[in-house]
């Protein structure tokens, strides 16, 4: 039996791994399967043609790495780029930064532009950097769509209308780990070169799928990057895309089960009704902060992400005792703070394939733990708070209607 049990379901609200529905957990419990047998390759090729639906395009080329996102972002980088190319990658929060450590670490020249946590990037600076660039020395830039760890959204839009406006050739390549398959994102109308997601996050898949989208201009890229390149490389995924076969090495058949269930239930739903589901759940979950009087890390309106929301606490609680009691006392599984912001906030997840009663069984929990820890909230506030709005704002369920 599991050491850590305990009654009823485990209330899982941090920002990934996420939630598994049932009919996806149903679709992996399978035996393996010979991956060259005719069945696989048949499945693989309607996932990926349907993978181009999440990222919103219809040039784009996508990959199915077994990998994680971290492995997505290497992919990412060395299929597009060669040591010493200077890039320019915004450090935000906690995932920016392993980012830029691994650009760093891949031997780019890095342009880091740094925001204090909870800002968004500095697109004002971008926009500097570019237009001074008259010698396109600037390969990349770098971004993550919505920062994990503080709940900031960037504008993608606005970094497409940058580059266009000094016309500057420079790859555009996104993090989209926690935004793609729940936020607005349009790859071909942003103009996107690279955009990449994990499994684990809005697609409600286990860990072990990193999903990468390339634009005709990044597999240009390709011909000229010198980064060395072997498990994530582009080229040999390609090249048995053109056979038919689609595979260079084995690929996890359970996941791919479980992606065809998942992508069916995006679609069922509506991917617009996905995205439009967790904007109700953001903002009643920013709505329930409000209520018990606290503020959300992220320092702009327009930033607010609608994945996850980092609460910051008073300087007298640690955050850190806010996610351990929670998961001693009720089954709840809310974020951590990481590293600068660490024993400040604490994170709600609410992405994936999650409704509107489930999120307000959380948000009572919340209300219970910061009771425990000493904090003076008004039991049932941000509840209230939430319910209101969800009740004037949830939809019938367009599958019932």
């Amino acid at each position: 039996m599991d050491y850590v049990n305990g009654p009823g379901r485990n209330h899982l609200f941090v920002p990934g791994p996420v939630n598994i529905p049932d009919q996806v957990i149903r679709a992996m419990s399978r035996n393996n399967e010979d991956y060259r047998s005719p069945a696989i390759p048949a499945l693989t090729k309607v996932l990926i043609e349907d993978v181009k639906k999440i990222f919103k395009t219809t040039s784009g080329t996508p990959f199915l790495f077994p990998t994680t996102g971290t492995g997505a972002w290497e992919s990412a980088l060395t299929n597009t780029l060669s040591p010493g190319d200077r890039i320019v990658s915004f450090l935000i929060g906690q995932f920016s930064l392993l980012w830029i450590d691994q650009q760093q670490r891949l031997k780019f020249n890095v342009d880091v532009v740094e925001s204090d946590w909870g800002q968004g990037a500095n697109l004002d600076i971008l926009a500097s950097k570019i237009a001074e660039d008259k010698a396109h020395t600037i390969k990349a830039i770098c971004i993550v769509h919505n920062e994990t760890a503080t709940g900031v959204t960037n504008n993608l839009a606005t970094v497409r209308k940058i580059l266009d406006h000094y016309q500057h050739p420079a790859l555009f390549l996104v993090d989209g780990v926690s935004s793609i398959c729940a936020l607005d994102f349009r790859m071909d109308e942003w103009g996107v070169d690279v955009a990449l997601t994990g499994s684990q996050k809005a697609l409600s898949l286990p860990t072990g799928l990193g999903i990468v989208c390339a634009s005709p201009k990044a597999l240009e890229a390709t011909k000229t990057a010198k980064s060395v390149r072997v498990f994530f490389d582009w080229n040999d995924y390609l090249k048995f895309y053109k056979l038919g076969t689609y595979w260079p090495y084995t690929p996890s058949i359970q996941l791919l089960y479980g992606l065809r269930a998942a992508l069916d239930l995006i679609f069922e739903e509506g991917l617009d009704n996905v995205i439009a589901r967790h904007g109700r759940l953001g903002k009643a979950t920013r709505l329930a902060v409000e209520a018990w009087g606290l503020k959300n890390c992220t320092q702009k309106e327009e930033c607010f992400s609608d994945t996850v929301t980092a609460v910051i606490v008073p300087s007298y609680i640690d955050s850190s005792e806010i996610v351990r009691r929670a998961w001693k006392r009720y089954n709840l599984s809310l974020g951590l703070g990481l590293n600068k912001v660490a024993g400040k906030v604490f994170r709600i997840g609410h992405l994936g394939n999650l409704n509107e009663l489930q999120l307000l069984g959380c948000l009572a929990g919340v209300e219970m733990v910061l009771k425990d820890v000493g904090y003076p909230v008004k039991l049932g506030s941000g509840v209230a708070a939430a319910s209101a709005f969800l009740q004037n704002s949830t939809p019938l369920i367009p599958s019932r209607i």
